[in-house]
């Protein structure tokens, strides 16, 4: 938690530097001494993430703003619920509210799809993963918020494990070329994935030696049949142009991990308001 929290401030502090500039020249026409209270609350259904940034963002700002977190990263969360309350110096609130929201709606947005996914797959033993479809900079956030919905981080990096893609098997010349050159220059602790998408494939990668077979862009059906052909001693991923919303499509093919990109790369902010107790909505 401590490394999330770190990555919130660094995300927080850029948003300040962009967003506040050399002042909030909007909030600066109040009284310093206009101190009032409201809260965060939440319009939809969703899986809360990102909660830290309320406390930790207003710390930042003004540490005269106190801050009550209603509910904890990984809650259910329904529309009307209030996540938090806070109360201060109206100046430091209302210039902070933005930058907070946009990373909290954010968060709970991925998180939130996320929880789709998995309650779709729920009693096939499939875990739920995500893809390296990360904003730049933002991926430890985006992941963590995946984990916030009960689902499973893939890589978080390229050094985390070898993943034989189409090109690098082009460029190594074919499969068993590229995992005996893995093999040779790996650890014994780093797992060799192989990309799949042919009966061929399939059997060559088997036969090299891979610790997953990732079987990509395949229909249901495609995919049965396929993993048919991989003997239980290796994990198999399904990926590629499925979503949360078909994902239970695919629950009994055999899979062990179905990895979505669309968790990360294109979901849709779950809407969070801040309001000022004696505000007019």
């Amino acid at each position: 938690m401590l490394h999330i929290k770190r990555e919130m401030i660094k995300h927080l502090e850029t948003g300040f530097s962009e967003d506040i500039g050399f002042g909030d020249i909007s909030s600066a026409i109040l009284p310093e001494d206009n101190f009032v209270e409201g809260s965060f609350i939440s319009k939809d259904d969703g899986v809360l993430a990102g909660v830290h940034a309320i406390s930790i963002g207003y710390q930042m700002l003004d540490d005269a703003v106190q801050v009550t977190k209603l509910r904890n990263d990984g809650d259910a969360i329904k529309a009307g619920d209030s996540i938090a309350t806070i109360s201060g110096p109206a100046r430091s609130v209302l210039s902070g509210e933005r930058v907070i929201l946009n990373i909290v709606q954010h968060l709970c947005g991925i998180a939130t799809k996320t929880a789709v996914a998995v309650k779709s797959v729920a009693g096939s033993g499939i875990r739920i993963c995500d893809t390296r479809k990360t904003l730049p900079g933002y991926r430890s956030l985006q992941k963590y918020a995946v984990r916030c919905g009960g689902g499973f981080n893939h890589r978080m990096r390229l050094d985390d494990g070898v993943m034989i893609k189409d090109n690098h098997i082009a460029a190594a010349g074919s499969i068993t070329k590229a995992v005996e050159a893995a093999r040779s220059s790996v650890g014994l602790m780093v797992k060799v994935e192989v990309e799949c998408e042919t009966d061929a494939q399939v059997k060559e990668a088997v036969k090299a030696g891979a610790d997953i077979i990732m079987l990509d862009n395949k229909t249901p059906d495609q995919a049965a049949q396929l993993i048919k052909l991989i003997p239980d001693s290796i994990i198999i991923e399904l990926s590629g142009g499925i979503t949360a919303e078909t994902a239970a499509k695919y629950k009994n093919c055999g899979a062990d991990y179905i990895s979505l990109g669309s968790l990360t790369h294109s979901v849709t902010v779950l809407d969070i308001s801040f309001v000022l107790d004696n505000a007019i909505k």
